[in-house]
């Protein structure tokens, strides 16, 4: 067979081998994998270099639209020619349902919005806010067929949160229709009480949001959310934790057999409270819900990836440019804290952060890096065995990476459209040199080799990791 693309003498590393052979790629897929493989249009030398399952970044917000007057930096032209540059293949952003909207609409914005803008292929999670009886009975259960197979819901925001017994409906709603529930876990009422404290005692700074955010609010919320499943006996993936109580509630969760996912970011790792509490406005850079903790809390997220709490590592990219009255000065350099856009960039910087704070400092080893960054995610959110691993039929998305190379992290050279990166100046060892999505080169030495339109959308498969234990009476 004459191949389109032969990567020779790279060192293959999937989420449970290392081992040197050649990759053969036809139609932009892995055809064959071994020695001497035969003749092929291209030939790309590996040598020196370890080649992993290209990146999918599971939590990323693009071109979402809100409801405050604030506007997005990236939608999917620059997000995923940005996620492209740092080694991620498959971006799974949100069409969001708004208050009194159906789901449907949400989902048919959410294509045009994306349409021919794509450098990467790229899946959608839904946002519910609004589970009405048509959005339960009709809308969620077609669209799950369609491909769209997991979706986020809410324990806080105003416009986004659910109660208890919506919260009930939408999971039982998961169960019979085999879809993954995120979960952003934060009580509410104990961001409000806390806010209108700091409120009137003058607090309302950036520093000021991470203490109205606070780890109990998270524990309990996440608690709820895990008790709540377990009544009716469905998985479900909380999302961004932040640190050591939230990490408890899932480990204990885990140990009882529940099937309790967990996913972290970059900015619980490398990030701080103290960051919120930088000179003037420069804390509004740095938030997000939940906030960054302290150094203990970064412990404990670097201790739950290591053991096998945490399943999925992603961005939560959400970006907002900050010199922009429709960014993070959305209301002035003097805005109270619950007024600030809620999240920080980050779609190209996760997994060389990762890999250089992880595995290069030994903290994980890259078997499992490769887990947290792409096969897991595919597992979870039904994209495997196309994607998230090196295998005969897989889609050929691969990262060339070099394990010593080293740069730092200059928002001048990244490719969002974010003015400005929390992790500037933050000095790095590994890099992704080369990138493939479906075969095709699409960015070579952290810049982009491709264009928009080449990312295709992705139905999902019914995940595996969400179907029920079966122990639940009366469903």
């Amino acid at each position: 067979m004459n191949f389109d693309t032969l990567i020779k003498n790279g060192r293959i590393i999937t989420a449970v081998d290392c081992y040197y052979a050649d990759i053969a790629i036809k139609a932009g897929r892995i055809v064959a994998l071994g020695h001497e493989l035969g003749a092929a249009t291209e030939v790309i030398d590996a040598e020196g270099l370890w080649v992993l399952p290209g990146g999918i970044d599971a939590h990323c917000h693009l071109d979402q639209p809100l409801g405050d007057g604030a506007v997005m930096a990236d939608g999917f032209y620059s997000g995923t020619r940005s996620a492209a540059c740092g080694g991620t293949t498959t971006v799974m952003p949100f069409a969001a349902q708004q208050k009194g909207q159906s789901l449907r609409a949400a989902v048919d914005d959410y294509h045009r919005r994306s349409d021919g803008q794509a450098f990467i292929d790229y899946a959608f999670h839904m946002i519910v806010c609004d589970p009405t009886e048509t959005v339960l009975k009709e809308e969620l259960p077609a669209l799950i067929k369609e491909g769209y197979t997991s979706f986020k819901i809410y324990m806080t925001y105003d416009d986004l949160k659910l109660n208890d017994r919506e919260i009930l409906n939408v999971l039982a709603l998961a169960r019979r229709e085999g879809a993954m529930v995120m979960v952003h876990a934060e009580n509410a009422d104990c961001i409000a009480y806390l806010t209108e404290l700091l409120t009137e005692s003058g607090n309302t700074g950036p520093y000021y949001h991470g203490v109205a955010h606070s780890s109990i609010g998270e524990r309990e919320a996440s608690h709820r959310a895990i008790s709540l499943a377990e009544l009716v006996d469905v998985p479900v993936l909380i999302v961004h934790v932040s640190g050591t109580e939230t990490i408890e509630q899932i480990r204990w969760a885990q140990n009882r057999g529940l099937r309790v996912y967990g996913e972290t970011c970059p900015q619980y790792l490398m990030l701080t409270a103290k960051d919120l509490d930088r000179d003037g406005f420069e804390g509004a850079k740095y938030v997000c819900s939940p906030p960054p903790r302290d150094p203990a809390a970064q412990e404990a997220v670097w201790q739950g990836l290591e053991s096998g709490v945490f399943q999925v590592f992603s961005s939560d990219h959400a970006p907002f440019r900050f010199e922009d009255d429709k960014g993070k000065k959305l209301h002035g350099e003097h805005a109270h804290f619950e007024h600030i856009p809620n999240g920080i960039p980050g779609l190209e910087t996760r997994l060389p952060i990762l890999f250089s704070e992880g595995v290069v400092k030994e903290r994980i080893d890259v078997t499992r890096f490769v887990a947290l960054t792409a096969t897991n995610p595919a597992k979870i959110y039904g994209l495997y065995p196309r994607k998230g691993t090196i295998a005969i039929g897989s889609d050929a998305d691969l990262t060339l990476w070099d394990p010593t190379a080293k740069s730092t992290i200059r928002n001048a050279e990244l490719h969002h459209a974010v003015d400005y990166t929390p992790y500037e100046g933050l000095e790095l060892t590994g890099r992704p040199m080369l990138t493939l999505c479906r075969g095709r080169v699409v960015s070579r030495a952290g810049k982009p080799e491709s264009e928009a339109g080449y990312g295709e959308f992705l139905k999902c498969d019914k995940p595996r990791p969400a179907r029920p234990r079966g122990n639940a009476k009366g469903f």
